[in-house]
């Protein structure tokens, strides 16, 4: 019982973590820039994510540009995008896996069969987190490198905005999840290697063949 409520414990973690990955991914908020003006009214906001960048303005409007040129975006970019769809599309095969692997679901048929499961779907997940990790920890490089930059203008640096740290904590919870899964796999495989069933033990023949010649000698 403690296994399966820590493998729906885990579950709970990977959906977390691939809800957080489509949100970090849409999010148009990786880098922002706040621009102040001498007057409060003319103060703006501009962020940069993977598909579109936007302007908030003080006043309440709020403007969108997409990016369709994808040839023509920076390389830490254009990686982003597909480590992140590919992230989502792994946590997404992690949760179906997973589902079937659970101890508390009824699918999947057999224990070594559930077992086999629950380890694939440890694996997306791993590979999910890591795969939302990379791009995440490359963009936030490149902000800060260019922060640091004495040759940038002020006005044109900017900092890590709340895609960035969604996208870290939704690759964390996969990573975990990932690694709960795959433990109690091993853990179980590990218990059948250090005590192997009992095999049951028979009388020799032998032995009763000398028992019987004995008792004819002594009589």
């Amino acid at each position: 019982m403690a296994s399966a409520s820590l493998q729906f414990f885990a579950f709970i973690l990977a959906l977390l973590g691939f809800f957080g990955d489509i949100i970090a991914t849409l999010l148009p908020n990786w880098k922002v820039n706040a621009d102040v003006g001498s007057n409060i009214i003319t103060a703006i906001t501009q962020m940069q994510g993977l598909w579109m960048d936007c302007t908030w303005y003080s006043t309440g409007m709020f403007s969108c540009t997409l990016k369709y040129s994808v040839l023509s975006l920076p390389v830490y970019i254009q990686a982003a995008r597909t480590t992140m769809v590919l992230s989502c599309i792994l946590s997404a095969f992690g949760i179906c896996i997973t589902i079937v692997g659970m101890k508390c679901t009824k699918l999947g048929g057999a224990a070594d069969s559930k077992g086999h499961a629950s380890f694939a779907g440890g694996v997306c997940f791993i590979l999910a987190g890591i795969s939302g990790l990379v791009p995440t920890s490359w963009y936030t490089r490149e902000i800060i490198s260019n922060f640091l930059d004495q040759t940038i203008p002020e006005s044109s640096k900017h900092e890590p905005g709340g895609a960035v740290y969604t996208g870290f904590i939704s690759a964390g919870l996969l990573l975990i999840a990932g690694g709960i899964f795959c433990t109690s796999c091993f853990k179980k495989q590990q218990r059948a290697w250090i005590y192997p069933p009992k095999q049951p033990q028979f009388p020799s023949t032998d032995q009763d063949s000398n028992a019987g010649y004995s008792l004819k000698d002594y009589v």
